[in-house]
């Protein structure tokens, strides 16, 4: 009997599913809610214009950045914060979570100077014209300038999850969610005797709904009766020693991320060239497919919360069955979702396009898809769990190996050279998911990761 075959073996002691499912599904839930955000936010700017549609499109491929590094400082929050609460350690988690909000407000205040004084700048280096940043940049210096709040939250909601309270950040998004709706549409179209501010109301909109949230999240963090606290009252200078040891767990991560990110811009570009219509496509296809991902990163939060927990308290083993039930869990989620797109695919993609062309391209796409949502849970799960454990070098050079060895040269090949269409664009992903989904679960059953050492 495997591994893989034990843990699911293991299925049958309930409490271990109940504590799962108790982490993933206020985590689903509060991925819903930042993706309805979003879809909030564009709909309201979109009664704006087609230049206020692209400010706040070129923002985001900035902010996305950001929240890169954001993110990988909320995995070290998660892996050390759940470590240390893991092995009863609540002062040292208080303590780690402390200076990781001192890095966080230095890298904050700088990235807040550099949008400030170079907002023009990006802007036109991201290609923006002359239209399109005369309504980019309102938004952009609300948005970036004080991005220090969307990072206090990320981290503040990672230390809670790692504490095992997904509930709390599930809660008080929720909270922005409406916040930021009802903020939208006052200081964009203005109220009574109230104008508005048209595309900067959007950014202050989004910037207040994430002050009001951080606000609620420290309220949490220094409750005495939370799962753990941290004490204003305390020490907040800087170690550079424990600094050290966090930017080990976070630079990694980061760099993971950047990976990610630079990839997706490098074969998007090649996508263009192929044309309009296959972007268009290819765009909504993956619109579609990111509502699969939801289940595979909520229970992607409850492996890692639980897994470094249990490395935590020195069982080993406990460590390695939680990230591969959790895995299960979300693969059975993720493969309905699949069946879904696989059927209806037709009505998804009708729901975006009337163009024939289009829709039959996001068929084809939306089944590609569908047959490998098993590969995608690993590739969401399992990396969540090596993350949550202290690994984060591997994950990155996985990523390295999947998106520029296999996405970015295969699209290249295929698409551009060969001139294979959208379709191929697909496979070449599916191929990459493949891979990396089965080195991923090569290094979690051989268990090194189990031997990480975080301080």
């Amino acid at each position: 009997m495997n591994e893989f075959t034990k843990s699911v073996y293991k299925f049958s002691k309930f409490d271990k599913v109940k504590n799962i499912f108790f982490l993933a599904i206020p985590a689903i839930i509060e991925n819903i809610s930042h993706v309805f955000i979003g879809v909030v936010d564009i709909y309201f700017v979109s009664k704006l214009g087609t230049e206020a549609i692209a400010g706040v499109g070129i923002t985001n491929l900035t902010m996305n950045v950001y929240i890169a590094f954001f993110m990988a400082f909320g995995i070290g929050t998660t892996a050390l914060v759940s470590r240390h609460i893991g092995a009863n350690e609540k002062e040292k988690a208080s303590y780690v979570l402390r200076q990781i909000l001192l890095m966080n407000l230095f890298i904050g205040i700088i990235i807040g100077f550099t949008n400030l004084i170079f907002s023009k700048k990006i802007l036109l280096f991201l290609g923006a014209d002359a239209k399109t940043l005369e309504s980019a940049i309102p938004y952009f210096l609300a948005v970036s300038v004080p991005s220090i709040f969307l990072s206090m939250n990320i981290i503040l909601s990672s230390a809670l999850r790692g504490a095992g309270n997904t509930k709390t950040p599930m809660n008080i998004a929720l909270i922005a969610n409406l916040t930021n709706a009802i903020l939208d549409y006052i200081l964009i179209f203005g109220i009574l005797n109230f104008n508005g501010f048209g595309i900067l109301g959007a950014g202050l909109a989004t910037t207040l709904s994430r002050v009001i949230s951080m606000i609620f999240l420290f309220q949490k963090i220094t409750n005495k009766k939370s799962e753990f606290y941290i004490s204003i009252l305390e020490s907040w200078k800087l170690d550079f020693i424990s600094a050290k040891a966090i930017l080990k767990l976070s630079l990694p991560a980061a760099v993971e991320r950047l990976i990610m990110r630079s990839g997706q811009v490098v074969y998007g570009s090649m996508i263009i060239k192929i044309g309009t219509e296959a972007y268009a496509a290819h765009n909504i296809a993956g619109t579609i497919e990111s509502f699969s991902y939801l289940p595979g990163m909520g229970f992607g939060v409850a492996a890692a919360t639980l897994v470094g927990q249990s490395l935590g308290k020195e069982e080993k083993e406990n460590a390695q069955n939680i990230g591969l039930i959790s895995y299960f869990l979300a693969t059975i989620f993720m493969v309905i979702i699949g069946i879904i797109f696989y059927i209806y695919a037709p009505e998804l993609a009708k729901l975006f396009t009337k163009d024939d062309f289009i829709i039959n391209q996001v068929v084809k796409v939306l089944r590609i898809i569908a047959l490998f949502q098993p590969f995608l849970a690993i590739t969401l799960v399992v990396t969540s769990a090596l993350q949550g454990a202290g690994d984060t070098k591997f994950p990155m050079y996985s990523s390295l190996i999947g998106i520029w060895g296999i996405r970015v040269l295969g699209v290249y090949i295929l698409c551009v050279k060969l001139e294979y269409g959208l379709p191929a664009v697909w496979a070449v992903y599916a191929m990459d998911i493949v891979v990396r989904g089965i080195i991923l679960m090569v290094r979690y059953l051989y268990g090194d990761w189990k031997n990480v050492e975080i301080k």
